[in-house]
């Protein structure tokens, strides 16, 4: 296996670079270009063409590579498929918005958790990332969009003084992070240390690891936390989430006000909107009738929270349906009714697949 100068220590990288006949200010360029995402040697201009290519051969940049590079219709979404040094692949997506770019960054390879609507789940789990496999995606990202900067691709504006960089992060991709905890905390402290990127524009995404909960309280850091509930019962529940026989709806939500309080942060409480075919071929409600609004409603009433309403993005080996957006809607309307804040998540690119997990499975199918 090629090592990977990204990993390397500035000590380290500097005795590499001697080592092959080089002076000791290459490391200085060297990691200059790692740090700014380069994700091959090819880009770092202001080295020698002859050094690029003997680093080509013995070494790697960093510990991702992509594999695949997808962009929605509308411009707005890039989805990567990326290789670990090991072969296991992963995803991130990139998300330009109005309020800045969003990256959407995997915490595993794999998952475990078994969520019966979810493509992540159906190879099973893999491994943990480190924080700099987690990392590495968030330089992917950087880098993409400073190379929009250097073509003709319009760049959409944004409103934010972040000069076309990432702005914000969101830990919702592949895996669970909160079994990943400690190295997403090291990824974490690290993104807002080197990129400045305030932890209020950091979301970590959990289907409700109270441990993991526990230990964020621990951490006392304002990072925005979303649970991914879906079900407003803890019967309808574990038929969905396996994860829910070990901790109950009570006990999640009891973690998740804790650490909330803590930093007077809004709930981010996602819901995916589930259909099921009947023996007509019809679509019927599964997890979004009335009755399951009125009891979402009763569940967060009087709480520092926001529902995410996210209409399924189907995925072929599973046996759910996607529902109508009049049927999306009359859910909304109930939570709103009720005074609880609600919004339906706008859908991005969906002609790439940009559901969590997607692209992964087709391209382990496809092999």
């Amino acid at each position: 296996m090629k090592p990977i100068l990204f990993n390397f220590s500035d000590p380290e990288l500097e005795k590499f670079i001697i080592d092959m006949g080089q002076p000791k200010f290459r490391a200085k360029q060297l990691r200059e270009w790692l740090n700014r995402g380069a994700p091959d040697f090819a880009s770092m201009k202001n080295i020698p063409e002859s050094l690029r290519t003997e680093l080509d051969c013995i070494a790697q940049t960093l510990p991702v590579k992509i594999v695949k590079k997808l962009e929605s219709s509308d411009g707005e979404t890039t989805k990567f498929l990326l290789e670990l040094h090991d072969g296991e692949q992963i995803e991130c997506v990139l998300m330009r918005t109005t309020y800045g770019n969003s990256v959407c960054v995997s915490s595993q390879a794999g998952c475990a958790m078994g969520c019966r609507f979810c493509a992540s789940t159906l190879l099973g789990l893999k491994r943990n990332l480190t924080p700099n496999e987690i990392y590495s995606q968030i330089l992917i990202a950087q880098w993409e969009l400073r190379s929009d900067r250097i073509s003709d691709k319009p760049i959409r504006p944004n409103g934010d003084a972040n000069n076309g960089d990432v702005s914000h992060i969101v830990i919702m991709g592949t895996g669970e992070p909160l079994q990943n905890t400690e190295n997403v905390i090291g990824f974490i402290e690290r993104a807002n240390r080197e990129m400045g990127i305030g932890w209020r524009r950091i979301t970590l995404s959990t289907c409700g690891i109270v441990d993991g909960i526990d230990r964020l309280i621990e951490w006392n850091r304002p990072i925005n936390l979303a649970i991914s509930l879906h079900a407003p019962t803890d019967e309808l529940r574990s038929q969905i989430m396996p994860i829910n026989n070990r901790y109950k709806l009570s006990d999640v939500l009891d973690a998740a006000w804790r650490f909330t309080d803590n930093h007077n942060r809004q709930l981010m409480i996602e819901y995916i909107l589930l259909g099921k075919r009947n023996e007509n071929g019809e679509t019927v409600l599964y997890n979004a009738t009335p009755e399951h609004a009125e009891k979402l409603s009763e569940l967060l009433h009087g709480k520092n929270c926001m529902v995410n309403l996210i209409p399924w993005n189907a995925v072929d080996e599973r046996d759910f349906a996607s529902l109508s957006g009049n049927a999306v809607h009359r859910f909304q309307d109930i939570l709103i009714k009720n005074g609880i804040h609600t919004r339906i998540r706008r859908e991005r690119g969906t002609d790439i697949g940009s559901a969590c997990g997607q692209l992964r499975l087709n391209n382990a199918k496809n092999k």
